[in-house]
């Protein structure tokens, strides 16, 4: 709620405004240096991996130090990244989109006193707590949903593949060993809130399988009309089920026009959608963002299912790795890896990456706008 004074002036609204409503405004919380420069930057340049430098038009020089973090961190681990930034930052640290840490100092000898500290910051078990990585031509930290942690309706779980993959590429996070950058990306099921179908490696989990229906208990517990109504296929519809001598109000599930995206569990807590078996993982590849050398992509299937093998997900990780060990042999510079797919054809993708091709993977649907709608803002001449 938010309250006015009683000096209120309608030509400066904003005037003596006391509120609590929403986040402070951003460019209160700028460094000093990127405050007084901002809008005025001639270039910059990544030093090493994991470290930018930024040089002003005024000569000013900003140096930043990505590290990846995970995306579920203790306030323990929230107070030791205020820690660092209170010591060489004067108390200024930013988050990124993909759930890196950067800490930015303002001349080039306070940078060696930032790296050698993190560098000296370990977890109990022997891990960078502050690893530092992921810019240029590196595999960049991985964004993910929530999991099983968190979320009502994932086929995997978020931060453990997560975990697993990272593992594994920890020295591709840590070098500029590939043609490209290469965003991996987690979305625990298919509703997607991580937007894993433009990244060039996607994890996302999948169910195979329809809600299954209590219907002791859904009248009770859901509102039916609302379960029916969040179905984005139509495939749910009223029915009358005889539970012992009772005769009760619930649903049926067309198995056919079901798309497993669980949003009628959404709605309704007795059609869980979550199954062992028919839970698990696809991989996609190939889509991205940049409109550099072509224009954005949309990621397709390459591996249509894997199951679901906590802790360490290993199918999945070699998976992965056999992609990336691919890509990074037979790409050429600056090739992002859909690019090299389309260049070599997507055919001797599959071969070249020793993966099974079926049918089931052939994307053939052209929406009528794919051919008359101008989709990217890439020019060429």
């Amino acid at each position: 709620m938010a309250f006015i004074s009683s000096g209120y002036n309608p030509d400066k609204p904003m005037a003596d405004r006391i509120t609590d409503i929403g986040p402070q405004k951003y460019d209160k919380f700028y460094p000093p240096v990127i405050a007084k420069n901002k809008g005025k930057w001639l270039y910059h340049e990544v030093l090493q991996p994991g470290v930018l430098v930024h040089v002003a038009e005024s000569g000013d020089e900003v140096y930043t130090v990505r590290c990846g973090g995970a995306r579920l961190m203790t306030t323990m681990l929230i107070r030791e990244i205020c820690e660092i930034a209170d010591k060489h930052c004067e108390g200024h640290v930013r988050w990124t989109t993909r759930n890196n840490i950067e800490f930015m100092v303002d001349s080039k000898d306070k940078l060696q006193p930032l790296l050698d500290d993190l560098a000296g910051r370990k977890f109990a078990g022997g891990s960078y707590k502050f690893p530092v990585g992921g810019t240029g031509t590196a595999i960049t930290n991985i964004v993910h949903t929530q999991g099983w942690v968190h979320c009502h309706t994932p086929a995997t779980d978020a931060s453990g593949p997560v975990k697993a993959v990272m593992d594994e590429m920890f020295k591709e996070f840590q070098s500029h060993s590939l043609p490209a950058k290469l965003r991996i990306s987690l979305a625990c099921c298919l509703n997607m809130c991580g937007a894993v179908h433009c990244s060039d490696i996607a994890i996302l989990g999948y169910h195979r399988k329809p809600p299954m229906l209590d219907h002791e208990y859904l009248d009770k517990m859901c509102e039916i009309p609302l379960a029916i109504a969040a179905c984005p296929t139509a495939a749910i519809r009223p029915s009358k089920v005889e539970v012992g001598d009772k005769k009760l109000n619930s649903v049926a599930v067309k198995n056919e026009r079901c798309m497993f995206c669980g949003n009628c569990y959404t709605m309704c807590p007795a059609m869980p959608l979550a199954d062992k078996e028919g839970d698990g993982i696809v991989i996609m590849a190939g889509g991205k963002v940049s409109n550099r050398i072509s224009a954005p992509k949309f990621s397709k299937v390459v591996v249509a299912f894997i199951p679901n093998e906590p802790p360490r997900w290993p199918t999945t990780v070699k998976t992965i790795r056999q992609i990336v060990d691919t890509y990074s042999a037979n790409a050429n510079k600056y090739e992002r890896l859909g690019e090299w797919a389309e260049r070599i054809g997507w055919e001797r993708f599959f071969e070249k990456c020793e993966l099974p091709f079926t049918h089931h993977l052939i994307d053939d649907f052209r929406d009528p706008a794919y051919f008359t709608w101008r989709q990217t803002a890439q020019f060429k001449f």
